[in-house]
Order: structure tokens, then sequence, then C-alpha cells
């Protein structure tokens, strides 16, 4: 003998499970309008790029690039003060932004320890041949690789710093190839990954776990930076794939990076579930 639920019941069992997170994601809004709206201005200023291509041409390209970048550091940098306090956000800033410049000074003068490279003068204002926006663009993701970080780790400090650097070293699968083919920079001997030397990844790794063990961030992981490294990956996937010609990066970074992504997002919801 069979027996229904009663009608409400079945309503309720039936209900689509992306509801749940739709109302999360407008409380999360609401709760915070000035970092959402902040990654909404920023999401819609990487849509612009290959719009701004092709109605205005190349030359704007690279005050395209530090626009956006802006908007996305900041939108990193008001979520970070709202969870730490602003002492330790301009502390954070500071510290990335220096060490940033500064291993980039060392590796664009020595070779080491990305390999030979140098930048173009497309990127202004540079300091000693090291655009400002570098440091910037370091800041911009890297609190984002530790919210992945933070969801993956389960607590456990090595692990974390270890996924970190993982986690943020799987953008450049994306970026180098990128800013190469804008004429940002470029190397002395192309070679290794899509003409980027494997070199470079392993200086990444290494400047990534130094800002890391210098920060010692905590009070991590953080949803909306979860989101700005999710919608970086789309942007990344999606704008490498069909605007600017370069299908092996998109596919490989795709997959790397997305998933870091994935599991990170798993846990998210997994931890959040009612």
């Amino acid at each position: 003998m069979s027996r229904e639920l009663p009608v409400s019941s079945r309503q309720a069992s039936t209900t689509p499970v992306y509801s749940y997170w739709v109302q999360r994601l407008g409380l999360a809004v609401q709760h915070d309008k000035l970092s959402w709206g902040l990654i909404g201005l920023w999401a819609l200023g990487m849509m612009s790029l290959p719009i701004i291509l092709w109605t205005v041409g190349d030359d704007l390209l690279p005050k395209a690039v530090t626009i956006t970048t802006g908007l996305q550091a900041l939108a990193v940098g008001v979520v970070l003060g709202k969870a730490w306090g602003w002492r330790r956000l301009v502390i954070t800033l500071v510290s990335v932004a220096v060490l940033g410049w500064l291993v980039e000074y060392i590796g664009s003068t020595s070779d080491v320890p990305f390999g030979a490279y140098d930048y173009s003068l497309r990127l202004q204002p540079q300091v000693v041949g090291v655009p400002l926006l570098i440091p910037i663009a370091w800041f911009m993701l890297l609190p984002c690789a530790w919210t992945v970080a933070g969801y993956l780790a389960g607590g456990r400090r090595w692990l974390f710093v270890v996924l970190s650097v993982l986690a943020f070293v799987a953008w450049d699968l994306f970026l180098d190839p990128q800013m190469v083919t804008w004429d940002f920079w470029h190397w002395s001997q192309p070679s290794g990954y899509f003409g980027i030397p494997w070199s470079n990844y392993a200086g990444w790794a290494l400047a990534v776990l130094m800002m890391t063990l210098v920060v010692r961030p905590s009070d991590i992981p953080l949803t909306p930076l979860l989101a700005i490294y999710g919608l970086t990956w789309f942007f990344e996937v999606f704008g490498l794939l069909f605007f600017w010609g370069l299908v092996g990066p998109a596919l490989v970074g795709g997959v790397v990076m997305g998933a870091f992504l994935l599991a990170a997002i798993y846990n998210h919801i997994r931890s959040t579930q009612p």
C-alpha cells in the first residue's frame, strides 16, 4: 500500500535546490552591498575588454586592463577590510605590494627566479622598469587563492600554505600566455608551456610561498573572494577561447584552476548546507 506525502511536503521536497542558494546570495549581497557592488562593477569591466578591443583598438587595452585590475584589487581590499579590519588590510596590502614589486624587480634584472624576461613600455607608470600595476595584480588574486586553500585545507596550516601556492599559480596558466600575446612582457627564450619557461612557474610558487608566510592570513575563507576566484576562472577560459585565440592555455588553465574552484565550492556547499 503506497503512501503519499502531504501536498505541502511534496512541494517542499520538489523545491529546486538552487532557490536556497539564490536566497543565500541575495542575503549576502544585502549584507555587504559595497563588496558585491564592486565585484559586479569589476565583472562589467572585464566583459567590456573585448568590446574595447573591437571598437577602439589595441591602443586602449593597457588602460582598460589597468582599470579592471584596480577594480578587482579594490573589491578584494574592501572584503578583507570588512573581515580583518582596515589596519590589518593596509599591512597586508603593503606587504604583498612591496614583496611583489621586489620579486619582479629582481626577476626582470637578474633572471632569477622566473627566467629571462622584461616588461614592454605598454603598462605605465613604471618604477625601475617594473609597472606599478604588477604589485597590485599580485594582491588582486592572492587573497582569493587563500580563500580556496582555506576551504580545502581543513585547518591544517602546512596544507593551507601549499594549496595557496598551487591555487594561485594555477591562474598563471592563463595569465602569462595572455600577457605575452598582449605584448605586456616577453621572454628572451620562449620555451616550455606555450612559450613560457617552466622556471617562471617555479618563481611564482616561491613568491607566493614567501608572501603567504609573511602575511600569515587567518579568518579565511571568505565567500566573496571565492566568487572573485570563480569569475576570474570564467573570464579567463571564455576570453582565451573565444576572443584571444589561446585555446591551449584556456583548456589547461580551465581544467587546473577549475579543479581548485570546484573543490572549494563543493566544500563551501557542504559546510553551509542546512
